[in-house]
């Protein structure tokens, strides 16, 4: 079983973009509605620059969780993309820049999410200190409405 551990954080500034060193575009819809009771997972399909993936990951809030991630034929995930998701897509830019513990991954949104962007940042243990750049804003970690999830069916346009 893989567990995902990771923390998230509002980002206040821009000049963390003179530090990327990769950046890739997704687009992600969800197959599954988490408003039912008796949910206990995600189910997402991403395109990931040409690649394509299938990911469930447990509905855990908070700094770790179970995640299953397997990849799927490209022309086969734009289908469902089109077809099989719950709620708009989610649209953004993957943005990596270098941290002394790892890489932080900011995503900026687009679409119905845009003006929205978050850093995340995964931990081998949920103990593990980092050191947080000046960019960084409030963590969001345990904030439901920051996840991808909930943005596809409460989008940041609409929270105004």
């Amino acid at each position: 079983m893989a567990r995902e551990i990771e923390r998230k954080f509002l980002v206040i500034a821009d000049y963390w973009r003179e530090q990327v060193i990769k950046q890739t575009r997704f687009v992600q819809g969800y197959l599954n509605s988490i408003e039912e009771t008796s949910c206990k997972s995600s189910v997402r399909i991403r395109l990931e620059g040409d690649q394509a993936n299938i990911n469930i990951k447990s509905l855990e809030i908070g700094l770790s969780r179970d995640e299953y991630e397997y990849s799927i034929d490209l022309a086969d995930a734009e289908n469902m993309l089109k077809n099989l998701t719950v709620g708009p897509v989610i649209e953004k830019i993957r943005y990596l820049v270098p941290a002394t513990t790892g890489v932080w991954e900011i995503d900026e949104f687009f679409g119905d999410n845009v003006g929205l962007i978050i850093a995340e940042l995964e931990l081998p243990d949920e103990n593990t200190p980092i050191d947080l750049p000046d960019w960084i804003g409030a963590e969001v970690t345990d904030d439901l409405k920051y996840y991808n999830v909930s943005l596809s069916k409460n989008p940041y346009s609409q929270w105004k």
